[in-house]
């Protein structure tokens, strides 16, 4: 009895969580939930029309779903609307439930208390056989997966063919999800990971609980560079406490996780179970808080609260910056944010920096070497550098570079020699001591020196046979070798011993990977002089500590084109190396590294 109670006033405690108002009070044990007049038909409100459609999907293959549109009275297609998406639409279309979305919308929207909004109720989708038979339920794979499938099921099938009919706002403040259960996870997932496409969240008990990973969410919270979304929590004390986790401390996790990275949230908490009881009574007062102010645009929460937080985002600058344009004899100076983009620049595939901060960009289809110096002005280094990629400096203050089965070496005047030829497939390059580096190829590391190179293959006995070298670097004082594996989720650590070989090897570095997959797509890296690790991955650049954990993830550059794919290589550069680069596609970006000192 005694820890129950201990339990209950703990979790009463931590229920207090809100960000942009006050939560709600914790109803009484027993409370009832009636619905409000904004859930029931009033007279003289124009009401709007409902059209049940049905879709088979591509992207998930051969499933049949019903959705539903609403439409409000008060549309005119020469004006697009707002749109809200809601999971499970059968129960909320239904104007018997609790949710009862005809006739909240019908009712905010009379009274000017949230835009003119088309509703998209969806189900989830069912394979069915020969016989019309269901053979397959997917609405917990298409909710609670972390991919992006479903998102891309919203944005590349569904939201077109809505938009065939209606005009439909594609501008992401004009766009809203919601869901409950598991339901409410699907659509902070989509807003999670397609924030340029979605900015508006409401999830009534939520299924942050490990059905398919998504209790991991806290945490990817507190360590991602926050994004503009609005979110809106619900849930019960007497939520599912079952085999996957407990409901209720889950939700508690996440409004804990969101106020730490300064989202602009609120938790309303309640005593009900699994249900919507209390989610259809609060939500006309939910809709009304997730368009409050509209159209102010919801910004992304600013990162200077966190400075005395233990994150790998406090000593980061707001945003990614404009330097330069690069291009046929046209340069510019810096300006507000940071594009480099160049018709040259078509292939961007390494990126390094020099001593004096002079940061050096390999492009590999267009086959020149780039130069950006600490104020921005770029220019051609080498001209024709056949297509090298992977950039170092050696301790020589020579450029290396990788070509095919080539290594080059560039004097500081860009005169340029072969430092290694013949059977040495190189995908990466790191410079050592005097004229030695270390190279990667079909998935080894090549330690070479002149006069004599040691490979440490894929069979080696140490550990190297359970990954692929890609990047590498150097620890600052050189006495480790860090090795980032893209078909995994580590980036290895081997020790460097006094005549260039290395040993004990250990996958040290756990970065965090997509849903899809457990490889992590680690690319390019860099680390700064206090030992932290800059790592490009497929979530973007991960930030880890000396003790190889990730405490920071930086997004990938708004800005960049979004078939660029992901970023691919990162370096120190700038005044006093205080900027960190990015090469994403076609396109170099930098952010500046804030000074713990120069912080008032």
């Amino acid at each position: 009895m005694r820890r129950f109670l201990l339990l209950f006033f703990v979790c009463l405690a931590l229920s207090q969580f809100a960000a942009g108002s006050s939560p709600q009070s914790n109803p009484q044990p027993g409370e009832e939930y009636p619905l409000g007049p904004d859930s029931q038909r009033q007279p003289g409100v124009p009401q709007g029309k409902v059209t049940k459609y049905t879709w088979t999907s591509k992207i998930f293959p051969g499933t049949v779903r019903d959705y539903y549109v609403y439409i409000p009275a008060q549309y005119t297609p020469d004006k697009p609307a707002c749109v809200m998406l809601f999971e499970d639409g059968k129960s909320f279309v239904s104007e018997d439930g609790r949710g009862r979305i005809p006739i909240v919308f019908d009712n905010l929207i009379a009274k000017h208390e949230m835009p003119v909004t088309i509703a998209i109720l969806i189900d989830p989708g069912v394979l069915k056989n020969s016989a019309g038979k269901t053979i397959r339920i997917n609405r917990s794979y298409e909710y609670d997966s972390l991919s992006d499938r479903y998102a891309r099921f919203l944005l590349d099938e569904i939201l077109p063919e809505v938009a065939k009919t209606y005009n439909l706002s594609k501008d992401p403040n004009d766009r809203a999800i919601s869901g409950g259960s598991s339901g409410g996870i699907c659509s902070f997932t989509v807003a999670w990971l397609h924030p340029e496409a979605f900015h508006r969240v409401l999830s009534f008990i939520g299924s942050f609980a490990d059905l398919r990973g998504g209790d991991i969410y806290p945490a990817l919270i507190r360590k991602t560079e926050p994004k503009p979304i609005r979110v809106f929590l619900q849930d019960g004390s007497h939520d599912l406490n079952i085999f996957a986790g407990d409901w209720w401390l889950a939700n508690q996790s996440m409004a804990s996780a969101l106020a730490f990275a300064g989202y602009d949230f609120k938790f309303v908490t309640g005593d009900k179970d699994h249900d919507m009881i209390q989610g259809g009574a609060i939500l006309p007062d939910a809709l009304r808080w997730l368009w409050r102010d509209y159209p102010t645009p919801i910004a992304k929460p600013k990162l200077d609260h966190l400075d005395d937080r233990q994150t790998g985002l406090a000593d980061i600058s707001p945003d990614w910056e404009w330097v330069a344009t690069l291009g046929v004899g046209s340069h510019s100076k810096p300006s507000s944010s940071l594009l480099v983009r160049n018709p040259w620049l078509r292939g961007a595939r390494g990126i390094t920096a020099d001593q004096q901060g002079n940061v050096f960009v390999a492009d590999s289809l267009g086959k020149s070497i780039y130069r950006i110096d600490p104020d921005g002005k770029a220019a051609v280094f080498v001209k024709d550098a056949g297509g090298a990629h992977g950039l170092t400096f050696g301790t020589d203050g020579r450029l290396y570079a990788c070509r095919d089965d080539v290594i080059l070496s560039f004097s500081p005047d860009g005169t340029t020699t072969r430092a290694l030829e013949g059977d040495v497939p190189c995908q990466d390059i790191v410079g050592a001591n005097g004229g030695e580096f270390y190279f990667t190829g079909n998935g080894g590391i090549t330690h070479y020196k002149p006069g004599n190179h040691n490979v440490y293959g894929p069979n080696e006995d140490w550990g190297f046979h359970q990954m692929v070298a890609n990047g590498l670097c150097l620890s600052p004082d050189r006495s480790l070798l860090y090795a980032s594996d893209p078909n995994g989720k580590w980036v290895w650590s081997y020790q460097v011993n006094s005549d260039g070989s290395l040993s004990n090897g250990e996958p040290y570095f756990r970065l965090e990977t997509t849903d899809e997959g457990s490889a992590s797509g680690a690319a390019g890296m860099a680390v700064d002089s206090k030992g932290i690790l800059y790592v490009s991955t497929l979530l973007g650049i991960q930030i880890l500590d000396a003790q190889g954990r990730v405490v920071g993830i930086l997004n990938r550059p708004e800005q960049a084109d979004p078939a660029s794919g992901p970023v691919s290589g990162v370096a120190f550069g700038g005044a006093d190396h205080q900027y960190l680069y990015a090469v994403v596609g076609d396109q170099v970006f930098r952010r500046q590294l804030i000074p713990k000192t120069a912080k008032p």
